[in-house]
């Protein structure tokens, strides 16, 4: 049997979760890697300017991300519960499903991304210093979505069978390549901003072209088979039952944000270019989350599939406990070398002060966040996929449009406006909690 899948049906949860998240966790901080590259070259080979510009599209290239992730964990979910059920021949069907939808999604929203740059740049009030550099940047990276979304589907059906290492390794050699073509394209040709984003392209485009090679090289399930493969329309609509609202949840987070990136460009390019080194900070620490809860969908998916409830509710509570307690040591370290850290990506004092503001007020209270990936991982594991959506959209996106809107044109600074995060976390957790509880009582047999 080959070693770099687990069996998530017989034995001890706790260290096949942590076989599974770790390296899971560890692909969401190499995927952070490519940005934060970007980040740190242009802060310290160009300027604040160009590292602010990046940083104005971490909100959109978030939001793109979020959607592919959350469609790829449809397949991830439908796979699984295929397996779990020893139904080989439609988990064949799904894994050829998902590379089709793949492709269609990366070329129809690259096509939709490049016609809507210029009216998203309205919205965001971007200041004429940076508005050039930001457009020039997030043109270029629209080009390489149909290969980030290749990645994400395939990644997908690797952790469908509990391979977490291929993609990692994917991602790494991808990371690699980003960091050396930045310092070639940036310092080398004085490129700027276009060659941080050309270099982002070209890795994205190596990490989907390894796991592709690996998934027509494998054996058993997951593997591709490029002259059998056909879109099955059972399979397709159940990963776009589930990974749809899943995709429409991450990307309640990332327009909610891009209200907060519009509040936060009015305050200048030094909270612009603080916001883009604490994002990429943070962010690594909400890999560790989502790593768990991803393990959370997973496992309970295929042991769903297999009928054991018991399981799957064991499973959801130990990918939580685990994901607190890496989660919490991850983020005592951040906080007590904060300024350390942010020094790395700009030196400019009043870049670090903003930043280390940004960080209390969201790395402090991540815990939060554990509770809500791990009930909506849970909830997803079982294909309800719709209900943790809705209530990211209206708790989420409703706290964070009423602060921005209302409270903070009265206390117009950053850390007004950088409290919405907690206190819209807190509010959406209360509500999943109720909805995982309301659920699970009511679970019905898997198809």
């Amino acid at each position: 049997m080959n070693t770099r899948y687990i069996d998530m049906l017989h034995g001890s949860l706790w260290n096949k979760i942590i076989l599974f998240a770790l390296p899971l966790a560890l692909t969401g901080v190499m995927q952070q890697l490519l940005n934060a590259a970007d980040v740190v070259t242009l802060g310290q080979f160009v300027g604040k300017h160009a590292m602010a510009a990046v940083g104005n599209n971490i909100s959109l290239v978030g939001l793109i991300v979020s959607l592919f992730m959350g469609l790829s964990l449809g397949a991830n979910v439908v796979i699984a519960q295929n397996i779990g059920a020893k139904r080989i021949d439609r988990a064949h069907l799904a894994v050829g499903t998902s590379f089709v939808l793949a492709g269609a999604a990366g070329i129809f929203f690259c096509v939709v991304g490049e016609a809507l740059v210029a009216p998203i740049f309205y919205f965001l009030e971007v200041p004429e210093s940076v508005e050039g550099m930001a457009e020039t940047y997030l043109r270029i990276f629209l080009l390489g979505l149909p290969a980030m979304s290749f990645y994400n589907f395939e990644a997908a059906i690797f952790r469908s069978k509990g391979d977490t290492r291929t993609p990692l390794i994917a991602l790494a050699v991808a990371s690699g390549v980003n960091i050396v073509l930045n310092l070639l394209f940036v310092v080398q040709f004085d490129w700027g901003v276009g060659g941080v984003a050309a270099a982002t392209v070209i890795a994205n485009v190596v990490s989907a072209i390894i796991l592709f090679r690996e998934l027509l090289r494998s054996d058993g399930v997951i593997k591709l088979n490029l002259n059998a493969m056909h879109v099955d329309a059972a399979e397709l609509k159940e990963i776009v039952r589930i990974g749809l609202p899943a995709g429409i949840q991450g990307m309640v987070f990332s327009l909610s944000n891009l209200l907060i990136q519009a509040a936060i460009n009015s305050l200048g390019a030094d909270a612009m270019a603080a916001s883009a080194a604490a994002f990429i900070v943070e962010i690594n620490v909400f890999c560790v989350v989502n790593g768990f809860g991803q393990a959370a969908t997973t496992f309970v998916g295929q042991n769903y599939g297999a009928g054991n409830l018991r399981r799957c509710k064991r499973a959801t509570w130990v990918s939580m406990g685990l994901s607190a307690i890496f989660m919490q040591t991850l983020c005592v370290f951040i906080l007590l070398f904060a300024e350390k850290i942010l020094g790395l990506f700009n030196g400019d004092p009043e870049v670090i002060r903003l930043g280390v503001i940004r960080l209390w007020y969201i790395v402090a209270p991540e815990l939060v966040n554990v509770v809500m990936e791990g009930f909506s991982g849970a909830l997803r594991g079982y294909g309800i996929s719709l209900t943790p959506a809705v209530i990211t959209l209206v708790c989420v996106c409703g706290t964070r449009f009423f602060w921005v809107l209302a409270v903070f044109p009265k206390i117009s600074t950053y850390a007004t406006l950088m409290a919405v995060y907690p206190i819209s976390w807190v509010i959406t957790a209360i509500v999943l909690v109720a909805a995982y509880f309301y659920h699970v009582k009511r679970l019905k047999p898997a198809r």
